[in-house]
């Protein structure tokens, strides 16, 4: 039997194993437990130890604020996973993929994110935990916020210390992210802090969840007073347990529907914790920063599906429900002010109640925020792939279609994950197979060489890779709902 792979970090010496013919290195901390007296601190530098430190198993998964039952665990939250075609190699490209998922999960040990198939493909993989909930983003008087995204800094950090150890190359980091990890990665666009941490961006369904401090203050001080805390501070909140801090966000969440005469499009986000653009660690929202020329453009890979919408109404029960006054609500909630309802009932004349709650859902949640960041960066100078995912999910007989996260078991070709079999099905057809080796060889050769192998995008082509069982790059196929939100960059929620 071959010795298991040993690697000396800063920190100290790693061993994980040999799985599949690459190198897995699990739960190697990047920063301190964020406990005690650095509980809603920015993150630590870590420890060093003597020794040899076993990096096979994963990390604790940090407090979760979803409806399911994950039992509570350690509290070494910051901890990183490295998946390595041969650490005794050199100059191989790194994807550091953060796995947040509405500012409310992040679990670098999902099985959806198994490196195996992009090691394979030549690329050294990170996946990182970081803070989330409360823990992560809760707008606090006395401490730093977007402790989320201070983490993701301080993963990138230890990258840049330590990827050559593992064959990767520091120069050669792209930094991806689906949902809220595309939300962090479009921050990390913009903050100075994450400058020269990366070379390329990968940015799946971003969305455009960013709170006014304003906003954010008053969303937490009404958390804070729910708890029975004096105060929205680190001091009133330090002492209660972080996994009842977690159910308790989880409750507040399932009522801010309560709350929307006041804080308006917040409520339809599902979180009321999310970044806030307090002018240090976040400046300002990706969009006018890089259109401003105040951020660098950069080689993005960017895109959304085309239903993004249909896999939360039909996860919530609501698929095939709604109504003309659900309709009405969502339009004048989400719609561009000031006469955005108008201009979609004129642009989508024979649309149904539900096919304008779905439009208009996917549009301002996720289609809009990512291609107008495909836009925002080929103006600050980057190059911009942008891509639609076209192809139906076959599960649940089609119903789901293209829906939101599909595209991520597809890149990483973890199609018999939970999550890929809950989309795609236990036995992938021919179709998922040949449209997921397309978007993993996109991936790679993007990391590698910042082409994703079609026309990137530009002011007037609008150039868009439609993924589909047979694939065209054409113009942008959402042109009705882009013209409808044209000059209309994805705002910071605010009170009403």
């Amino acid at each position: 039997m071959s010795e298991q792979p040993k690697v000396r970090t800063t920190e100290g010496v790693v061993q994980g194993r040999r799985r599949q013919g690459h190198a897995v290195f699990r739960g190697i901390p990047y920063a301190q437990p964020p406990v005690g007296a650095l509980r809603f601190a920015a993150p630590a530098p870590p420890h060093r130890w003597e020794g040899t430190r076993q990096a096979v198993e994963f990390g604790p998964v940090v407090p979760l604020s979803l409806p399911i039952d994950v039992p509570p665990q350690g509290t070494d939250w910051l901890t990183l996973n490295v998946g390595t075609p041969d650490p005794g190699a050199a100059g191989l490209p790194v994807l550091v993929w953060i796995p947040v998922g509405g500012y409310l999960s992040a679990a670098s040990s999902d099985p959806m994110f198994d490196p195996a198939a992009l090691a394979e493909a030549g690329v050294v993989v990170v996946t990182i935990n970081c803070r989330v909930g409360a823990e992560g983003f809760a707008f606090l008087d006395d401490v730093p916020p977007n402790r989320g995204f201070l983490d993701q800094i301080a993963a990138l950090e230890w990258v840049q210390r330590n990827i050559a150890a593992f064959g990767g190359d520091p120069g050669q980091v792209t930094v991806g992210g689906v949902s809220a990890g595309a939300g962090s990665v479009a921050a990390l666009l913009t903050m100075k802090s994450a400058r020269g941490l990366f070379r390329r961006a990968i940015a799946h369904s971003v969305p455009g969840l960013y709170s006014t401090p304003a906003l954010a203050w008053q969303v937490t001080a009404a958390f804070a007073d729910r708890l029975g805390a004096a105060a929205p501070t680190a001091e009133a909140l330090r002492d209660i347990d972080p996994w009842h801090l977690a159910a308790e966000l989880t409750s507040f969440n399932a009522g801010l529907h309560r709350h929307r005469e006041s804080w308006g499009r917040l409520t339809e986000a599902g979180t009321g914790l999310c970044p806030v653009v307090d002018g240090e660690v976040l400046p300002e929202t990706p969009w006018p920063a890089l259109t401003g020329a105040r951020a660098s453009g950069t080689e993005l890979l960017v895109g959304h599906t085309r239903d993004e919408f249909r896999y939360f109404s039909v996860m919530s029960g609501r698929y095939g429900t709604f109504t003309e006054e659900d309709a009405h609500a969502a339009l004048e909630l989400l719609a561009p002010q000031p006469d955005g309802a108008r201009a979609y009932r004129a642009a989508f004349p024979q649309a149904s109640p539900e096919e304008l709650v779905e439009t208009v859902y996917s549009d301002a949640l996720f289609r809009m925020p990512s291609q107008k960041l495909a836009e925002a960066n080929a103006a600050a100078g980057g190059t911009s792939y942008l891509f639609e995912l076209c192809w139906a999910a076959p599960a649940l007989g089609g119903i789901l279609g293209a829906c939101h996260s599909l595209d991520v078991p597809l890149a990483f070709g973890t199609l018999d994950s939970p999550v890929g079999t809950q989309l795609i099905g236990e036995e992938p057809t021919p179709e998922a197979v040949g449209l997921s080796r397309e978007l993993q060889q996109a991936w790679v050769r993007f990391v590698t060489t910042g082409d994703a192998g079609w026309s990137a995008h530009r002011p007037g082509g609008h150039l868009t890779r439609l993924l589909d069982t047979e694939s065209k790059t054409l113009p942008y196929p959402e042109q009705a709902s882009r013209q409808i939100w044209e000059g209309h960059a994805p705002a910071p929620f605010d009170l009403s």
